[in-house]
């Protein structure tokens, strides 16, 4: 059993040796590298000369400073009190707390606020489907005459066009294209003398309407 177990795990080298003589040197580098650990040189720390041109201008910032204080404590050479903000900018920092941190009064305040305006929205809305669902059967009814007004045009305009063909066929002994010049110039002979016949109905009327009226004044007045 021991020596199944050995040979199995010689085996199993053999494989991991046999799969790292395929890979690439720079992965075998990668995989075998074993960094140290980085220590902070507490005893004699880096700190930049702010005086010294070749001082970069990022180690020359507060920001810099409070990174080395944060990272040495007072062997930085920082004083702590620098660190702190000054009065414009705590007061800059207090405006950008409230306004994007305001207290909870202020939230509850706010959200209050916009349940009532969403409230406020839905009412307005269910108010005007209500107004839409009342106007509704007046709508259907409006829209069902038009139907009927549409078709019964429809049918009186087939009635006159079958009227004018046939009046047509009847004058000139053979049918008509409507879309012909010849046919258009009857329709339209055919409308100038309905118009005289209106017109002179009309007149007609008018004279019986006044002659009647004289008469019943003489007959009053006798």
């Amino acid at each position: 059993m021991a020596a199944s177990l050995l040979s199995r795990r010689t085996a199993l080298f053999c494989g991991f040796t046999k799969l790292n003589s395929f890979l690439p040197a720079a992965v075998q580098q990668i995989a075998n590298y074993n960094p140290r650990p980085l220590w902070l040189n507490i005893k004699n720390p880096y700190i930049p000369n702010k005086e010294s041109e070749k001082t970069p201008e990022w180690q020359k910032t507060e920001k810099y400073e409070r990174k080395l204080f944060g990272r040495y404590g007072s062997a930085s050479g920082v004083d702590p009190a620098k660190l702190w903000p000054s009065q414009a900018r705590l007061e800059e920092l207090m405006a950008e707390e409230k306004e994007w941190h305001p207290p909870i009064e202020v939230m509850l305040d706010n959200i209050a606020a916009r349940q009532r305006e969403k409230e406020q929205k839905r009412m307005e809305r269910e108010k005007i489907i209500a107004a839409n669902m009342a106007k509704m059967p007046k709508m259907i009814a409006d829209w069902k005459k038009q139907k009927r007004e549409a078709k019964q045009k429809q049918r009186e305009e087939k009635v006159k066009r079958d009227k004018l063909l046939a009046e047509a066929r009847e004058r000139f002994g053979y049918a008509l294209d409507p879309r012909s010049a010849k046919f258009k110039e009857m329709v339209a002979e055919i409308e100038k003398e309905e118009k005289k016949k209106r017109k002179l109905l009309k007149r007609r009327k008018r004279e019986e309407e006044q002659g009647s009226a004289g008469t019943a004044a003489a007959e009053s007045s006798q």
